[in-house]
């Protein structure tokens, strides 16, 4: 990113803070750069008033009365400024984070967010400054407007040494803009430098996480292995830093050439001015002006290396902002994290008038679907075909590896098949637009997530577009089998589900489900039309699976299903079965018919039955709350 357009980036995030605070910001750096250069010259008019001062002190009150105010004027814009600093500060700081968490969260599919080159970017850009190097755009933006006003203030100093010894404008002014480039070019080298090892500051960051978490503390006390964890911190942190470290060290050894060529010239102009009075060719009067304004050029020219710092700690993340823009696109956003379903192309189906989701449960069709993760040259899905009728329980089974789970992402359009399409009533669910189509589905996956909130909030985040409903939560409560789980906790819809949170309960592998159960269903009451399990009920014993299973043949909200489930005896009475092996459909049909085919589906379920004969509970759980 060219320098000059970086700065004006750097003004241009100004916009975010309002015009009235920047402005007052902007007024009050102007005034305390040119404090400086106004009490040189009104300490001058000071002295030189008090030497020629003969029946008193009385010809100098004027004078000190305009020192005084110059200095009580200095310290009142000093009060005023860091409150307005924070203030401006905060605003941008806020609306970069924002638009980070809307670019992160508006991507509809997986594949970018999972680069580790993206995610790089965009730990460098969450403006969450780690070390001392690491900046945010509200720094940045406020110390270029606090160093045009520097320069301000130089030029006021410059307009008083001109009155008294010009010569030592250039004296002054070039050696300390030398300097000051030395120091920045030396931040450069060391702001490029961290950059670098911002991947291995990642990954110290991860096991630094693991270390500290206390639901990975169970196994790390009995497998014993925190101290290699601590090792692999350790090994992180120093291949981040030290190439920081050293680079350091080389530049405290420099830092007293730098100081030298700026010093050493302000020594020699102050000692031709002392001499200059000495001899009688000029004032005390003239002195203290110089001097006073000699040291504000200095200051206002060379002592920026805050701001130097600062603005180049944030021009790399602007520098990634661009590239993450560039990644994922604007245009996902228009209008904020909320989205709109747009109307269907083909016009059987899409948006009322009033914004709200559709009523139609769309065909949902998988032609041709090839699919390899990236950096894998083996594909998953081959030329899958599938389709998915409105209101249909469709069951989806098949071997560990087979491909069950990545179809569900393809489903859901977290990642983009290779080859083929997937249509929802004849529309290809990319025209659609990802977004409106994700908004039209309800997914239970697998590593679902226990999110650390009320069990209200848990079950209504099902749905983050639409008010929340609590009818809709009621009914999705009853349908899931949480409503026994409700009774029990001490706050009812408001208990915390997070044993460290001010009544809190932890819930067991099985309670859990049921409330992410809720949340999917609290989908489809407010407007999913189709509902993707993938394995719901791994916590569940068989009875409560059982139940659920009869639930769902009631079709909640009209909604089609698409069970994945390893236990055959229970997906039995889905209207379709489909087996995949080989990355395809290996076998489709009712269960009595696929039993009568007497394929791979009817060995797995012969197996499966011989081990609930004989008492076999494959249910994953433990303790509850």
């Amino acid at each position: 990113m060219p320098l000059l357009r970086g700065r004006l980036m750097l003004l241009g995030a100004l916009r975010h803070a309002g015009a009235g605070s920047v402005g007052a910001l902007s007024v009050a750096y102007a005034v305390s750069a040119l404090i400086p250069a106004a009490s040189a010259a009104a300490m001058g008019l000071l002295i030189g008033h008090v030497q020629l001062a003969v029946g008193g002190l009385s010809s100098a009150a004027l004078p000190l009365a305009l020192f005084v105010v110059v200095l009580l004027l200095g310290h009142l814009v000093d009060a005023a400024i860091e409150p307005l600093r924070y203030l401006v500060r905060t605003r941008i700081d806020g609306a970069h984070r924002a638009e980070v968490a809307s670019l992160a969260a508006a991507v509809p599919s997986l594949d970018r967010l999972e680069d580790p080159q993206v995610r790089d970017r965009i730990r460098l850009v969450a403006a969450d400054p780690g070390n001392w190097t690491e900046k945010t755009p509200g720094d940045g933006a406020l110390a270029q407007l606090h160093l045009l006003a520097r320069y301000v203030g130089a030029a006021g100093a410059a307009a008083v040494l001109a009155a008294y010894a010009w010569w030592l404008i250039p004296l002054l002014a070039v050696p300390a803009l030398v300097g000051r480039a030395v120091r920045s070019r030396d931040f450069v080298k060391l702001a490029r430098l961290w950059a670098q090892g911002v991947r291995q500051g990642r990954r110290a960051d991860y096991w630094k996480h693991l270390v500290m978490s206390p639901a990975v503390g169970k196994e790390q006390r009995v497998y014993g292995f925190g101290e290699w964890a601590v090792d692999r911190v350790a090994q992180g942190i120093h291949a981040s830093l030290d190439p920081v470290w050293a680079f350091n060290r080389r530049l405290w050894r420099r830092s007293t050439a730098t100081a030298a060529i700026m010093f050493v010239p302000l020594a020699i102009g102050y000692a031709a001015v002392a001499h200059a009075v000495t001899q009688g060719n000029t004032t005390a009067a003239v002195q203290t002006a110089v001097f006073a304004a000699g040291l504000g050029v200095y200051l206002a020219v060379g002592g920026t290396f805050d701001e130097s710092g600062d603005i180049e700690g944030a021009l790399p993340v602007l520098q990634a902002m661009a590239r993450l823009r560039e990644e994922f696109g604007t245009s996902h956003f228009p209008g904020g994290l909320t989205r709109v379903l747009p109307p269907m192309s083909n016009g059987r189906a899409g948006t009322r008038s009033d914004g709200a989701v559709p009523t139609r449960t769309p065909l949902v069709e998988l032609s041709g679907i090839r699919f390899a993760y990236p950096g894998t040259g083996r594909p998953v899905l081959d030329g899958l075909n599938l389709t998915i009728h409105p209101h249909e329980l469709l069951a989806v089974v098949g071997l560990n590896g087979t491909g069950k789970s990545t179809l569900i992402k393809l489903l859901a359009g977290l990642y983009e098949p290779d080859a083929g399409r997937i249509t929802a009533d004849g529309v290809d669910i990319r025209q659609l637009g990802i977004g409106a189509w994700q908004q039209r589905l309800s997914v239970v996956f697998q590593d679902f997530v226990r999110y650390e909130m009320s069990v209200a909030d848990n079950v209504t985040l099902g749905n983050g577009v639409v008010p929340p409903n609590s009818s809709a939560r009621k009914r999705a409560a009853a349908e899931a089998g949480l409503e026994h789980l409700l009774a029990r906790l001490p706050d009812g819809w408001r208990t915390p589900l997070a044993r460290g949170r001010s009544g809190g309960v932890d819930l067991s592998g099985g309670q859990w489900q049921q409330v992410v159960l809720a949340r999917a269903l609290y989908a489809v009451h407010t407007g999913a039309r189709v509902l993707v399990l993938d394995e719901p009920t791994a916590h569940l014993d068989v009875r409560s699976e059982f139940e659920l299973f009869g639930r769902l043949l009631a079709r909640p909200g009209r909604a089609s299903v698409v069970l994945i489930s390893h236990r055959l005896s229970t997906v039995r009475r889905a209207d379709r079965i489909v087996l995949l092996d080989g990355g395809r459909v290996a076998e489709c049909g009712t269960h009595e018919e696929l039993i009568r085919l007497d394929g791979s589906y009817a060995a797995m379920f012969r197996i499966q039955a011989q081990r609930f004969t004989h008492g076999y509970d494959d249910r994953i759980d433990s303790e509850p709350m």
